[in-house]
């Protein structure tokens, strides 16, 4: 399984140098049996993320880039976490922050170390309410702010995406497209978002390019359907690709 994972991230042009291996379990893994009706139950086995310590990382391969995402902080817990956020920090990167495991205060709690040297933290609505107890996402994305977090852009289903930070909030609708499978909506969401942003963008536009590029992935089976050509996602997020631009409506689900 992980000899057939290095191949594909190999065949799409990511550098897997830094990649750190080991025979003590096998690569973590799930099968998602998508219903009918659109449920994604999931069974996961966990494997080697369970195993991740702060020394397998080398760090000073981290700041070769411009910016860290971090998937996960609960696998290295929170102070590990936060250390390696920071070290990123202050060497010039910008950071990123997708936690994995449902809304729980007690796991915020365990994290929140992490959260002072997040820039943007993207959670969906179910854990931005789960962890805050919050009444609505723009109420509990600011309890987040107020927990150190730089910016929030979560992802709420077909409703699309908000953004808050503490100068703006920002509601993105999702796009209008015929939703096969929205397996990996949410992690599109954050690849489009976070390269928004590098790209200099706005928080508006960086979240309209978020949901373009899940509305993509929601057009065919599994979490790598749809372009991911940058060109043709924005040419899709502006209109350009001959759609109707005013047809953002609210179809596609993001989780």
């Amino acid at each position: 399984m992980g000899d057939a994972l290095l191949a594909m991230l190999c065949r799409e042009g990511v550098d897997v140098g830094g990649l750190v291996r080991t025979t003590a379990a096998q690569t973590s893994a799930s099968v998602i049996p998508v219903r009918p009706h659109g449920d994604r139950p999931a069974w996961h086995c966990v494997g080697a993320n369970a195993m991740l310590r702060l020394e397998d990382l080398k760090l000073d391969e981290v700041i070769r880039s411009s910016h860290l995402h971090l998937g996960g902080p609960e696998f290295l817990g929170g102070p590990a976490a936060g250390e390696l956020l920071q070290y990123a920090k202050s060497n010039g990167l910008s950071t990123s922050v997708d936690i994995l495991a449902p809304g729980d205060p007690g796991l915020l709690q365990w994290i929140a170390g992490v959260l002072p040297h997040t820039d943007y933290l993207l959670p969906n609505d179910e854990q931005v309410l789960g962890f805050t107890g919050a009444t609505d996402v723009v109420t509990g994305a600011r309890c987040l702010l107020a927990a150190g977090a730089g910016c929030v852009a979560v992802t709420q289903g077909s409703k699309g995406a908000v953004v808050v930070s503490d100068t703006e909030t920002v509601e993105v609708p999702a796009f209008a497209v015929d939703v096969v499978d929205t397996t990996g909506c949410g992690d599109a969401f954050s690849a489009g978002f976070i390269l928004g942003r590098a790209l200099g963008r706005d928080l508006r536009e960086a979240a309209r390019l978020g949901c373009a590029t899940a509305a993509h992935v929601a057009t065919g089976i599994g979490t790598d359907a749809g372009a991911y050509d940058l060109d043709v996602v924005d040419a899709f997020a502006s209109g350009d690709d001959g759609r109707d631009s005013s047809s953002h409506i609210e179809d596609v689900g993001i989780t």
